[in-house]
């Protein structure tokens, strides 16, 4: 029964480590479609979440279920309150992808992204994939270290979105309300991701170690 009862504990981070998967190929056809108006890429995304939410309820059930019949304490109630947390945080970064997916359908033929801002996006979306992936390699490695790195990425993320103001601000932004609201739009949904990213990471810092990484950084 405790053999049982502990690989399906093990089952739950595979299944985080593929909402990782699905998410990351879900922002990475998003960007792609944003930036050049790819409706069939649009459509992917946004239908291909149904199979994130699934894992997400998939894992809310075990979660639940391993606590009504192992009455668990200690590591492994600290295992299924941070499994929870994250299939929250990455079924929520599924649907900031499918924001972006909307985006880029709504302005469809014409692309959502005016040339000057193309390389901020494309970076942010790099940056957005890089960290998700790294999440991924957290969850499988339990690597506090690297759990510790997210929040640099998160800075990278925070000056591109910075960036995108001072272009929306400036005068010679030329394009109008519209794809100001889009851009706004889009530069937030970006930042968000990286923050569940991070919150991610934060989780199995916890998980591991029992601090928080701002506990853990404290001089």
């Amino acid at each position: 029964m405790r053999d049982a009862y502990h690989e399906e504990l093990d089952s739950l981070a595979d299944r985080l480590v593929e909402m990782t998967r699905l998410v990351r190929s879900a922002m990475a056809r998003a960007v792609t479609a944003l930036l050049d108006a790819d409706l069939r890429l649009s459509e992917e995304v946004i239908s291909g979440d149904e199979h994130v939410n699934k894992i997400d309820a998939e894992i809310e059930g075990i979660v639940f279920d391993l606590m009504a019949r192992q009455q668990p304490v200690a590591g492994d109630l600290r295992t299924l309150i941070t499994t929870l947390r994250m299939s929250g945080d990455l079924e929520r970064m599924g649907d900031l992808a499918v924001h972006i997916a909307k985006t880029a359908r709504r302005r469809h033929p014409e692309s959502a992204v005016p040339p000057e801002l193309q390389a901020t996006v494309l970076e942010m979306g790099q940056i957005a994939e890089r960290m998700i992936a790294k999440a991924g390699s957290v969850i499988a490695s339990r690597d506090v270290e690297m759990g510790l790195e997210l929040d640099a990425d998160d800075d990278q993320m925070d000056r591109l979105h910075r960036r995108l103001f001072d272009v929306l601000l400036s005068p010679k932004w030329k394009h109008g309300v519209e794809p100001a609201v889009d851009i706004t739009l889009a530069g937030r949904y970006f930042e968000r991701f990286a923050d569940h990213a991070v919150h991610v990471a934060e989780n199995v810092v916890y998980l591991v170690t029992g601090q928080r990484p701002e506990e853990i950084n404290e001089p």
